[in-house]
């Protein structure tokens, strides 16, 4: 199916398996991050076009979306899957830091559904899927910052859902909860299992986008099977 998918926040890990596998199906790649310089072999390997992105800033947003519009035209799919943290003892948390993790984790968040939304109602439809953590649904000690960010975002999507789902428009917000294997990253040897793999979980991803509309998930947990609930 020739689609047009754009993945906002991309990286080496998830969101490069997310790109490798609409590739695969024969969807033309966006990819957009603040630093572009390090999706030059995702690019060559997906073929995508690459943006240069701040998801805090309006400004940045709206020239992503007019790139996008400029070729190979308004995405059918938007994935949103920026992540920025700070952690520590409440009473030592610095302000800003905090402004700028619920900005990437949530505000961006909107900025972005806002601007696909507004390219695919006209259309009558399209996807937007957004990345949650185990912290959309479980705030933990001294990561309130996160937290706050996701669990607004997870309010984003359920409150986008109700309101676009009957306007053909597949909203769908995913909890991963559990640690993601990465470069640099791998689950000890005793515990292979212990993290999730960014393949499985981009196979999820592209299986939601692909759900018949009679049957509609607005949300999906992924955790490895022997992650605690």
């Amino acid at each position: 199916m020739s689609e047009t998918v754009l993945i906002v926040g991309a990286g080496s890990g998830l969101s490069a398996a997310v790109a490798r596998r609409f590739a695969r199906d024969g969807s033309q790649i966006m990819l957009a991050a603040r630093n572009v310089d390090k999706l030059a072999s995702l690019a060559a390997e997906t073929k995508a076009k690459v943006i240069g992105c701040d998801v805090a800033e309006r400004a940045s947003i709206d020239a992503m979306f007019a790139s996008c519009d400029a070729g190979p035209g308004a995405p059918d799919i938007v994935v949103y899957n920026p992540s920025f943290r700070v952690r520590g003892p409440f009473l030592d948390l610095d302000p800003a830091a905090v402004k700028k993790t619920i900005e990437v984790s949530a505000y961006g968040g909107f900025l972005v559904a806002q601007q696909a939304l507004r390219r695919m109602v006209p259309k009558g439809k399209g996807v937007l899927l957004l990345t949650g953590a185990s912290a959309s649904v479980k705030g933990y000690a001294q990561s309130a910052p996160f937290a706050m960010g996701k669990f607004a975002l997870r309010g984003l999507a359920q409150s986008l859902a109700r309101e676009f789902q009957p306007k053909n428009i597949h909203v769908a917000h995913f909890v991963i909860d559990g640690g993601i294997r990465s470069p640099g990253r791998d689950a000890p040897v005793d515990q292979p299992d212990a993290l999730l793999e960014p393949d499985a979980i981009a196979e999820s991803y592209f299986q939601v986008a692909r759900q018949p509309r009679s049957a509609w998930s607005w949300e999906i947990e992924l955790r490895p099977w022997v992650e605690r609930f």
